[in-house]
């Protein structure tokens, strides 16, 4: 009877000891998920506010100011959830949604043509960048049915009008500095990376057509200039062997 007991016993303790130990691995398992989806949802936030504070490089719309207030909103609240006593993000949830409430954004959206274009090419590629973002956010929105149809065909031909323009504009800026400094092959290339952008946009427009001229004269001008380069180029040439030609042929001295 003793040693049934015993028996008993021990089998119980296993049982209790696997359920314990099941217990513990499914609270570390939620923990570990809770702390990946706590990481995605941080870096969510981050790139909304990096999107939101970074309008004074990549101009923002009234429309898509508000979008990133909402992704903000919405990715706060989710934290909180997960973080009920982190006053902070309850803080920072009631901030913003206070600012949408209030839709105090700026009314005011920089146009494309009003865009000045950073000289420094690290700038002028994290310009891209952003914009590039703003489009991706745009449609995973739209994706998730946080925005409208009508307002991301619009914005995202906005932004896609106004990349090409960053576009265009830069490489023309390089071809003229390249004209400048009499790299005509450099800046032939340019410009015509420039033309390529203008005659592939389906956004054709007035910008779109007088920007295609100048490129166009740019380019039948450095044609120009190189094709005087080469005849003076092969003017010297052969000059130069008329000039060894005489030499060799000419009467020798007789000292």
């Amino acid at each position: 009877m003793l040693v049934t007991l015993i028996i008993t016993l021990i089998i119980a303790l296993v049982i209790i000891a696997v359920i314990v130990s099941a217990i513990q691995q499914h609270k570390e398992r939620l923990a570990t998920l809770k702390r990946a989806e706590y990481s995605k949802l941080r870096a969510v936030l981050e790139d909304s506010e990096e999107l939101l504070v970074n309008s004074a490089n990549v101009p923002l719309s009234p429309a898509i100011s508000q979008m990133l207030l909402k992704r903000i909103a919405f990715t706060l609240r989710a934290m909180v959830e997960l973080e009920p006593g982190a006053r902070d993000l309850k803080q920072r949830l009631q901030e913003t949604e206070g600012q949408l409430n209030n839709n105090n954004t700026d009314s005011s959206s920089t146009s494309a043509e009003s865009v000045t274009l950073p000289d420094n090419d690290q700038q002028l590629i994290s310009m891209i960048k952003g914009i590039k973002r703003l489009r991706t956010v745009l449609r995973g929105e739209h994706a998730r049915g946080n925005i409208d149809t009508q307002m991301v065909i619009q914005e995202d031909r906005r932004l896609e009008v106004l990349q090409l323009r960053i576009n265009v504009e830069s490489q023309i800026k390089r071809g003229n500095q390249a004209r400048t400094n009499n790299m005509l092959g450099s800046a032939r290339q340019y410009f015509e990376k420039a033309l390529t952008a203008l005659t592939n946009t389906p956004h054709q427009d007035d910008y779109t057509s007088t920007r295609k001229s100048e490129v166009m004269q740019a380019l039948e001008d450095i044609a120009t200039q190189l094709k005087e380069g080469n005849v003076r180029d092969r003017e010297k040439k052969e000059e130069k062997e008329n000039k060894d030609l005489d030499e060799l042929f000419a009467p020798k001295r007789k000292w």
